[in-house]
Protein backbone atom coordinates (compact mmCIF):
# COMPACT_ATOMS: atom_id res chain seq x y z
CA UNK A 1 0.00 0.00 0.00
CA UNK A 2 2.97 2.77 0.89
CA UNK A 3 4.28 2.26 -2.36
CA UNK A 4 1.42 3.29 -3.90
CA UNK A 5 1.49 6.56 -1.92
CA UNK A 6 2.50 9.31 -4.32
CA UNK A 7 5.72 11.42 -3.68
CA UNK A 8 4.84 14.68 -1.55
CA UNK A 9 7.63 17.46 -2.57
CA UNK A 10 8.90 20.31 -0.03
CA UNK A 11 10.63 23.03 -1.10
CA UNK A 12 14.41 23.36 0.18
CA UNK A 13 16.36 26.36 1.23
CA UNK A 14 17.79 26.53 -2.40
CA UNK A 15 14.60 26.99 -3.64
CA UNK A 16 13.56 29.89 -1.67
CA UNK A 17 16.82 31.58 -2.08
CA UNK A 18 15.71 31.28 -6.12
CA UNK A 19 12.07 32.55 -5.83
CA UNK A 20 13.22 35.28 -3.73
CA UNK A 21 15.95 36.21 -6.49
CA UNK A 22 13.42 36.00 -9.29
CA UNK A 23 11.01 38.41 -7.10
CA UNK A 24 13.90 40.90 -7.46
CA UNK A 25 14.33 40.30 -10.84
CA UNK A 26 11.31 41.09 -11.56
CA UNK A 27 10.55 44.39 -9.74
CA UNK A 28 13.59 45.78 -11.53
CA UNK A 29 11.71 44.83 -14.35
CA UNK A 30 8.31 46.16 -13.44
CA UNK A 31 9.80 49.19 -12.22
CA UNK A 32 11.82 50.08 -15.31
CA UNK A 33 8.79 49.11 -17.54
CA UNK A 34 6.60 51.62 -16.07
CA UNK A 35 9.18 54.57 -15.10
CA UNK A 36 9.90 54.35 -18.98
CA UNK A 37 6.34 55.17 -19.60
CA UNK A 38 5.71 57.87 -16.78
CA UNK A 39 9.21 59.11 -16.98
CA UNK A 40 10.19 59.76 -13.60
CA UNK A 41 11.84 57.39 -11.58
CA UNK A 42 10.83 55.22 -8.15
CA UNK A 43 12.37 55.74 -5.25
CA UNK A 44 13.94 52.73 -3.05
CA UNK A 45 12.70 52.14 0.69
CA UNK A 46 14.93 48.78 2.07
CA UNK A 47 13.67 47.71 5.47
CA UNK A 48 14.16 44.72 7.57
CA UNK A 49 11.64 43.40 10.51
CA UNK A 50 14.74 43.44 12.98
CA UNK A 51 14.36 40.34 15.28
CA UNK A 52 10.84 39.16 13.69
CA UNK A 53 13.34 37.84 10.66
CA UNK A 54 13.15 39.19 7.48
CA UNK A 55 12.52 42.46 5.44
CA UNK A 56 11.90 43.61 1.68
CA UNK A 57 12.32 46.72 -0.71
CA UNK A 58 9.53 48.53 -1.51
CA UNK A 59 9.65 50.83 -4.25
CA UNK A 60 7.53 53.85 -5.06
CA UNK A 61 6.94 56.14 -7.60
CA UNK A 62 3.98 59.16 -6.51
CA UNK A 63 1.98 62.66 -7.51
CA UNK A 64 3.94 62.09 -11.52
CA UNK A 65 3.35 62.63 -14.70
CA UNK A 66 1.40 59.51 -15.33
CA UNK A 67 1.17 57.76 -12.60
CA UNK A 68 -0.57 59.10 -9.03
CA UNK A 69 1.40 56.52 -7.17
CA UNK A 70 2.27 52.98 -7.62
CA UNK A 71 4.03 50.95 -5.25
CA UNK A 72 5.92 47.73 -6.20
CA UNK A 73 6.78 45.55 -3.41
CA UNK A 74 8.96 42.49 -2.54
CA UNK A 75 9.28 40.98 0.87
CA UNK A 76 10.36 38.11 2.31
CA UNK A 77 9.97 37.21 5.86
CA UNK A 78 10.00 34.57 8.34
CA UNK A 79 9.51 34.10 11.99
CA UNK A 80 6.44 32.73 14.20
CA UNK A 81 3.20 32.60 13.03
CA UNK A 82 0.84 33.79 15.87
CA UNK A 83 -2.01 31.45 16.94
CA UNK A 84 -4.96 33.77 16.18
CA UNK A 85 -2.99 33.87 12.82
CA UNK A 86 -2.98 30.03 12.27
CA UNK A 87 -6.53 29.27 13.03
CA UNK A 88 -7.35 32.37 10.62
CA UNK A 89 -5.62 30.09 7.66
CA UNK A 90 -7.35 26.72 8.73
CA UNK A 91 -10.70 28.24 7.77
CA UNK A 92 -9.54 29.01 4.02
CA UNK A 93 -8.47 24.97 3.55
CA UNK A 94 -5.16 24.56 5.09
CA UNK A 95 -7.34 21.89 7.63
CA UNK A 96 -3.87 19.37 7.65
CA UNK A 97 -2.35 21.83 9.87
CA UNK A 98 -1.65 21.30 13.00
CA UNK A 99 -3.76 22.88 15.63
CA UNK A 100 -2.44 25.98 17.15
CA UNK A 101 -1.34 26.22 20.44
CA UNK A 102 0.53 28.73 22.71
CA UNK A 103 3.81 28.83 20.35
CA UNK A 104 1.85 29.35 17.16
CA UNK A 105 3.90 27.89 14.06
CA UNK A 106 7.07 28.53 12.05
CA UNK A 107 6.44 30.30 8.82
CA UNK A 108 8.47 31.30 5.87
CA UNK A 109 6.66 34.07 3.21
CA UNK A 110 7.88 35.77 -0.07
CA UNK A 111 5.77 37.59 -2.58
CA UNK A 112 5.76 40.47 -4.97
CA UNK A 113 3.02 42.41 -4.67
CA UNK A 114 2.10 45.41 -5.98
CA UNK A 115 -0.63 48.15 -7.21
CA UNK A 116 -0.55 50.88 -9.98
CA UNK A 117 -3.03 54.31 -9.84
CA UNK A 118 -2.57 56.31 -13.11
CA UNK A 119 -3.28 60.00 -12.74
CA UNK A 120 -5.64 59.50 -16.13
CA UNK A 121 -9.32 58.51 -15.22
CA UNK A 122 -9.42 56.59 -18.37
CA UNK A 123 -6.57 54.59 -17.51
CA UNK A 124 -7.09 51.95 -15.40
CA UNK A 125 -5.63 50.85 -11.83
CA UNK A 126 -4.23 47.41 -11.45
CA UNK A 127 -2.91 45.05 -8.76
CA UNK A 128 -0.68 42.01 -9.23
CA UNK A 129 0.71 39.81 -6.64
CA UNK A 130 2.29 36.41 -6.20
CA UNK A 131 3.55 34.37 -3.07
CA UNK A 132 4.79 31.47 -1.83
CA UNK A 133 4.44 30.04 1.73
CA UNK A 134 6.01 27.40 4.00
CA UNK A 135 4.95 26.03 7.48
CA UNK A 136 7.46 24.37 9.45
CA UNK A 137 6.93 22.22 12.61
CA UNK A 138 9.39 23.61 14.83
CA UNK A 139 11.42 26.82 15.23
CA UNK A 140 14.60 27.37 12.90
CA UNK A 141 17.72 25.77 14.88
CA UNK A 142 19.86 28.42 14.00
CA UNK A 143 20.35 31.47 12.20
CA UNK A 144 23.42 32.53 10.03
CA UNK A 145 24.12 35.07 7.66
CA UNK A 146 22.12 37.72 5.95
CA UNK A 147 19.77 37.54 3.17
CA UNK A 148 19.26 40.02 0.31
CA UNK A 149 16.41 41.78 1.85
CA UNK A 150 18.44 42.45 4.82
CA UNK A 151 17.45 40.32 7.45
CA UNK A 152 18.81 36.95 9.14
CA UNK A 153 18.30 33.63 7.24
CA UNK A 154 16.61 30.81 9.31
CA UNK A 155 17.24 27.66 9.08
CA UNK A 156 14.20 26.10 8.58
CA UNK A 157 12.97 22.74 10.81
CA UNK A 158 10.55 20.34 9.23
CA UNK A 159 8.19 21.34 6.45
CA UNK A 160 4.56 20.54 7.16
CA UNK A 161 2.86 22.60 4.29
CA UNK A 162 3.44 24.75 1.08
CA UNK A 163 1.57 26.61 -1.27
CA UNK A 164 1.21 29.46 -3.80
CA UNK A 165 -1.41 32.63 -3.98
CA UNK A 166 -1.65 35.50 -6.31
CA UNK A 167 -3.02 36.88 -9.61
CA UNK A 168 -3.42 40.10 -11.36
CA UNK A 169 -6.54 42.15 -11.88
CA UNK A 170 -7.73 45.63 -13.36
CA UNK A 171 -9.79 48.36 -11.91
CA UNK A 172 -10.80 50.66 -14.13
CA UNK A 173 -12.88 53.79 -13.59
CA UNK A 174 -14.17 53.68 -17.22
CA UNK A 175 -14.68 50.38 -18.73
CA UNK A 176 -13.49 50.07 -22.32
CA UNK A 177 -13.93 46.33 -23.74
CA UNK A 178 -10.68 46.05 -25.74
CA UNK A 179 -8.78 46.59 -22.84
CA UNK A 180 -10.85 44.18 -20.88
CA UNK A 181 -10.83 41.53 -23.38
CA UNK A 182 -6.67 42.39 -24.22
CA UNK A 183 -6.02 41.91 -20.65
CA UNK A 184 -7.85 38.70 -20.19
CA UNK A 185 -6.29 37.54 -23.26
CA UNK A 186 -3.43 37.76 -21.89
CA UNK A 187 -4.14 36.20 -18.74
CA UNK A 188 -5.73 33.33 -20.35
CA UNK A 189 -2.47 32.85 -22.27
CA UNK A 190 -0.68 32.78 -18.87
CA UNK A 191 -2.98 30.00 -17.87
CA UNK A 192 -2.98 28.19 -20.43
CA UNK A 193 0.79 27.72 -20.64
CA UNK A 194 0.78 25.99 -17.58
CA UNK A 195 -2.86 24.13 -16.94
CA UNK A 196 -5.89 24.53 -19.08
CA UNK A 197 -8.40 24.30 -16.35
CA UNK A 198 -6.47 27.26 -14.03
CA UNK A 199 -7.76 30.40 -16.65
CA UNK A 200 -11.65 29.61 -16.06
CA UNK A 201 -11.42 28.52 -12.42
CA UNK A 202 -8.91 31.48 -11.50
CA UNK A 203 -11.24 33.97 -12.86
CA UNK A 204 -14.36 33.03 -11.24
CA UNK A 205 -12.54 32.63 -8.56
CA UNK A 206 -11.55 36.71 -8.80
CA UNK A 207 -14.67 37.88 -9.63
CA UNK A 208 -15.75 36.06 -6.66
CA UNK A 209 -12.67 37.24 -4.15
CA UNK A 210 -12.37 41.15 -5.11
CA UNK A 211 -15.81 42.16 -4.18
CA UNK A 212 -17.23 44.64 -1.82
CA UNK A 213 -19.80 42.52 -0.42
CA UNK A 214 -21.06 45.69 1.20
CA UNK A 215 -22.01 47.64 -1.44
CA UNK A 216 -22.75 44.30 -3.75
CA UNK A 217 -20.33 45.20 -6.44
CA UNK A 218 -16.82 44.55 -7.85
CA UNK A 219 -13.83 46.25 -7.39
CA UNK A 220 -13.36 45.98 -10.92
CA UNK A 221 -13.50 44.22 -14.01
CA UNK A 222 -11.47 41.13 -12.47
CA UNK A 223 -8.70 38.95 -14.15
CA UNK A 224 -7.64 35.73 -12.29
CA UNK A 225 -7.08 34.76 -8.71
CA UNK A 226 -5.84 31.74 -6.56
CA UNK A 227 -4.32 30.55 -3.34
CA UNK A 228 -3.43 27.29 -1.60
CA UNK A 229 -2.47 26.00 -4.71
CA UNK A 230 -0.08 22.90 -4.13
CA UNK A 231 -1.93 20.08 -5.87
CA UNK A 232 -1.71 18.37 -2.26
CA UNK A 233 1.95 19.09 -2.36
CA UNK A 234 1.95 15.59 -4.72
CA UNK A 235 3.35 18.24 -7.98
CA UNK A 236 6.60 19.66 -7.69
CA UNK A 237 6.74 23.23 -6.76
CA UNK A 238 8.66 23.74 -10.17
CA UNK A 239 5.42 23.91 -11.62
CA UNK A 240 3.98 26.65 -9.90
CA UNK A 241 7.12 28.86 -9.99
CA UNK A 242 7.27 28.83 -13.21
CA UNK A 243 3.47 29.79 -13.23
CA UNK A 244 4.40 32.77 -11.10
CA UNK A 245 7.50 33.60 -13.64
CA UNK A 246 5.43 33.74 -16.40
CA UNK A 247 2.54 35.95 -14.64
CA UNK A 248 5.06 38.61 -13.77
CA UNK A 249 5.87 38.83 -17.46
CA UNK A 250 2.47 38.41 -18.27
CA UNK A 251 1.54 41.34 -16.33
CA UNK A 252 3.97 43.74 -18.27
CA UNK A 253 2.77 42.70 -21.56
CA UNK A 254 -1.04 42.63 -20.80
CA UNK A 255 -1.15 46.50 -18.78
CA UNK A 256 2.12 48.77 -20.55
CA UNK A 257 0.21 48.97 -23.23
CA UNK A 258 -3.16 49.66 -22.19
CA UNK A 259 -1.49 52.25 -19.93
CA UNK A 260 0.05 54.30 -22.82
CA UNK A 261 -3.20 53.95 -24.58
CA UNK A 262 -4.53 55.47 -22.16
CA UNK A 263 -2.30 58.41 -20.12
CA UNK A 264 -2.71 61.15 -22.10
CA UNK A 265 -6.66 61.01 -23.41
CA UNK A 266 -8.94 63.63 -22.67
CA UNK A 267 -11.06 64.04 -19.35
CA UNK A 268 -13.21 66.23 -17.04
CA UNK A 269 -13.45 67.36 -13.79
CA UNK A 270 -16.66 64.78 -12.80
CA UNK A 271 -14.67 62.09 -14.90
CA UNK A 272 -11.69 62.86 -12.24
CA UNK A 273 -14.76 63.18 -9.38
CA UNK A 274 -15.61 59.41 -10.83
CA UNK A 275 -12.32 57.73 -10.31
CA UNK A 276 -12.15 59.41 -7.12
CA UNK A 277 -15.05 57.63 -5.90
CA UNK A 278 -14.03 54.43 -7.60
CA UNK A 279 -10.47 54.45 -5.39
CA UNK A 280 -12.57 55.04 -2.79
CA UNK A 281 -13.99 51.88 -2.99
CA UNK A 282 -10.78 49.93 -3.74
CA UNK A 283 -9.93 51.22 0.03
CA UNK A 284 -12.78 49.79 1.33
CA UNK A 285 -11.95 46.68 -0.31
CA UNK A 286 -8.22 46.31 0.82
CA UNK A 287 -9.11 47.50 4.16
CA UNK A 288 -12.47 45.68 5.18
CA UNK A 289 -12.28 42.30 3.16
CA UNK A 290 -8.51 41.80 1.58
CA UNK A 291 -6.88 38.87 3.20
CA UNK A 292 -3.95 39.81 2.64
CA UNK A 293 -3.89 42.97 4.69
CA UNK A 294 -5.62 41.61 7.59
CA UNK A 295 -3.00 39.05 7.78
CA UNK A 296 -0.55 41.32 8.03
CA UNK A 297 -1.38 43.32 10.59
CA UNK A 298 -1.56 40.51 12.70
CA UNK A 299 2.51 39.09 12.17
CA UNK A 300 4.69 40.62 14.39
CA UNK A 301 6.69 43.35 13.38
CA UNK A 302 5.04 44.04 10.39
CA UNK A 303 5.85 47.20 8.31
CA UNK A 304 2.50 48.80 8.25
CA UNK A 305 3.97 51.42 5.39
CA UNK A 306 4.35 48.38 2.76
CA UNK A 307 1.58 46.91 3.84
CA UNK A 308 -0.78 49.61 2.78
CA UNK A 309 1.14 50.62 0.17
CA UNK A 310 -1.53 49.52 -1.66
CA UNK A 311 -3.94 52.29 -1.16
CA UNK A 312 -4.61 55.28 -3.67
CA UNK A 313 -2.80 58.93 -2.78
CA UNK A 314 -6.44 60.58 -2.90
CA UNK A 315 -9.85 59.00 -2.49
CA UNK A 316 -13.19 60.62 -2.36
CA UNK A 317 -16.64 59.35 -0.32
CA UNK A 318 -19.41 61.73 -1.13
CA UNK A 319 -22.61 61.18 0.71
CA UNK A 320 -25.39 59.40 -1.10
CA UNK A 321 -23.29 59.89 -4.64
CA UNK A 322 -25.41 59.82 -7.65
CA UNK A 323 -24.95 58.38 -11.00
CA UNK A 324 -26.33 59.67 -13.87
CA UNK A 325 -28.94 57.89 -15.93
CA UNK A 326 -27.52 56.43 -19.83
CA UNK A 327 -24.05 57.71 -18.33
CA UNK A 328 -20.51 56.03 -18.98
CA UNK A 329 -19.85 55.77 -14.93
CA UNK A 330 -23.05 54.03 -14.90
CA UNK A 331 -22.18 51.64 -18.12
CA UNK A 332 -18.91 50.84 -15.78
CA UNK A 333 -21.36 50.30 -12.41
CA UNK A 334 -23.43 47.27 -14.27
CA UNK A 335 -20.28 45.86 -14.97
CA UNK A 336 -18.82 46.46 -11.24
CA UNK A 337 -22.29 44.58 -9.91
CA UNK A 338 -22.75 42.06 -12.42
CA UNK A 339 -19.09 40.22 -13.41
CA UNK A 340 -18.31 39.77 -17.08
CA UNK A 341 -17.18 36.68 -18.90
CA UNK A 342 -14.50 38.61 -21.24
CA UNK A 343 -13.81 35.78 -22.91
CA UNK A 344 -15.56 32.30 -23.74
CA UNK A 345 -15.54 30.12 -20.91
CA UNK A 346 -15.75 26.18 -21.51
CA UNK A 347 -18.08 25.07 -18.14
CA UNK A 348 -16.73 21.47 -17.87
CA UNK A 349 -13.35 23.10 -16.85
CA UNK A 350 -15.36 24.24 -13.99
CA UNK A 351 -16.71 20.80 -13.21
CA UNK A 352 -15.86 20.09 -9.44
CA UNK A 353 -14.08 23.10 -8.85
CA UNK A 354 -14.55 24.98 -5.69
CA UNK A 355 -12.78 27.86 -3.46
CA UNK A 356 -12.61 28.66 0.14
CA UNK A 357 -14.33 31.71 1.11
CA UNK A 358 -15.31 33.02 5.07
CA UNK A 359 -17.69 30.78 5.55
CA UNK A 360 -16.74 27.92 4.22
CA UNK A 361 -16.19 26.23 0.28
CA UNK A 362 -18.44 27.25 -2.21
CA UNK A 363 -18.75 25.78 -5.66
CA UNK A 364 -19.06 27.05 -9.13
Amino acid sequence: MDSQKKQVYHPDKAFRERWEAMLRRYQTAICDALASVDGGSFCEDMWTRGRSGGGGCSRVLQDSTVLEKGGVNVSAVHGTLPPDAVTKMTCHGHHDLPAADGEGLQFYAAGLSMVIHPRNPMAPTVHLNYRFFQIFRRAPSERSGTDECGGEEATAGESLLWWFGGGADLSPSYVFEEDCVFFHEKLREQCDRCDPLYYARFKRWCDAYFRNHHRNEGRGIGGIFFDDLNENMTVSPEKFFAFAEDGLQTFIDAYIPILIKRKDQPFTESQKIWQQIRRGRYVEFNLVHDRGTKFGFQVPGSRIESILISLPLTARWEYQFKIEKGSKEEEAQRVFVEPRDWLPIDNAHLEGFSWPTETGARRC
